[in-house]
């Protein structure tokens, strides 16, 4: 019998980074939007939140699921369910890239509180400096490869 315990951080951002998720009601619409579709499709989503321009999924991949199939679905049925709804004015779209790193188990408390706190986080930090940091983490953990 198998058994996958793979857990991925997932971030992906609105087509340029247009802040279409501007209102708190907003955002947590779409989250238990995504949360809900996703359970139905077999995705198991731990957590997700972000804020106006980006989120942030915690996901578990089972042994049938890659991150692009995950990525895709959840992005994908989101925007449709978005549009479909008329709670915006203007076509939603999230962009085509996303980032994604696998979350160990001593990790999984510090990531699932990081993406719970976006709210207090981004009050702080913009997306646009969140994402070049994550960039660059990426870039080093490569380096540290070769």
């Amino acid at each position: 019998m198998s058994h996958v315990n793979i857990y991925v951080h997932l971030v992906f951002s609105t087509k340029h980074r247009y802040p279409f998720l501007n209102t708190l009601e907003l955002r947590k619409m779409m989250w238990s939007h995504m949360k809900e579709n996703a359970q139905e499709k077999g995705i198991h989503i731990a957590v997700v939140n972000g804020y106006m321009e980006h989120c942030h999924c915690l996901v578990s991949l089972n042994k049938n699921q890659s991150i692009r199939e995950i990525a895709q679905m959840i992005k994908g049925e989101s925007s449709f369910w978005m549009n479909k709804s008329g709670l915006l004015k203007e076509k939603f779209q999230w962009q085509n890239d996303y980032y994604a790193v696998s979350v160990d188990d001593s990790s999984f408390k510090r990531v699932l509180n990081y993406i719970l706190n976006q709210e207090k986080h981004h009050a702080k930090l913009p997306f646009q400096d969140e994402h070049e940091s994550l960039l660059e983490k990426f870039k080093k953990s490569e380096a540290n490869c070769n």
